[in-house]
């Protein structure tokens, strides 16, 4: 029987923009994930996610016969963890991709932030909010965002990919399929205290750090993996390198895991 891997996507990302990665992972993987994280009614984005982890514990238990490798990238890292915290058994292991798992000084700031109402500032919740999300073609968006400098080490592929499969196409023109709102929403409500969360992961667990420390500085990468006693990689790169460089994260991600299951 082949591992599963059941990955969990960043914000504002759907799972099937990582086309590619996907397709570098499939021959030695079977793949599973949820398409759109928050956008299901029944699990709200609430302050810490708990309902977007709990969306993700019933996907599993719903989809899979057997403990799945959790594989997720910035919110989707940390929805991993949190699910894994709660439901072990769940999981062979986990894999986390650049998630934020601020330590606690930053923690306090953002938890300052969400006092006051200032989460827009200290977040990418405002640029969230005012991102624009409707065109009149394909062409014209691949156009927009390939001046952004979010997208700008995309490969064109990549680019197209996030067009295709991130939005909707009908005769008024193409709109972003993840809602502006919700991606705003979520990242005014991150997690902002995982000290609170006590003992380490029940399952072995990997963190991969960008080498650019765009999220997640150094000092938090350090936390993180000693909070949860989770072994440390880096990438080269950006925050955004499993879309940015597919082929060289499957490839560490095959070793990662190899080392994780012994495989």
């Amino acid at each position: 029987m082949r591992d599963i891997i059941h990955f969990s996507h960043a914000n504002g990302f759907p799972a099937p923009v990582y086309r590619q990665l996907f397709a570098e992972l499939s021959p030695d993987y079977d793949m599973g994930y949820l398409d759109m994280i928050g956008h299901d009614p029944r699990y709200p984005v609430t302050d810490s996610w708990p309902h977007l982890v709990e969306e993700t514990l019933h996907t599993l238990q719903a989809r899979y016969t057997q403990p799945v490798i959790g594989v997720g990238h910035s919110l989707g890292g940390v929805i991993t963890l949190l699910a894994a915290l709660r439901r072990p058994q769940a999981f062979r292991a986990v894999v986390l991709l650049d998630a934020p798992l601020f330590n606690p000084w930053r923690g306090r700031l953002i938890w300052l932030g969400k006092l006051l109402g200032q989460t827009e500032r200290i977040t990418p919740a405002g640029a969230a909010l005012r991102r624009r999300a409707h065109w009149p073609d394909a062409d014209s968006a691949v156009q927009h965002f390939a001046g952004k400098a979010l997208f700008a080490e995309f490969s064109p592929q990549a680019l197209r990919d996030y067009i295709e499969h991130g939005a909707d196409a009908s005769e008024h023109g193409v709109r972003l399929r993840f809602q502006p709102q919700i991606e705003g929403r979520i990242f005014a409500t991150l997690p902002h205290s995982f000290a609170a969360y006590r003992g380490r992961l029940a399952v072995p667990g990997a963190y991969v750090a960008c080498s650019r420390h765009e999220v997640m500085r150094p000092s938090d990468v350090r936390f993180a993996c000693r909070r949860f006693g989770l072994k440390l990689y880096e990438h080269p790169g950006r925050h955004l390198f499993p879309l940015e460089r597919p082929r060289e994260t499957a490839a560490q991600l095959r070793q990662i895991i190899g080392e994780l299951c012994g495989g």
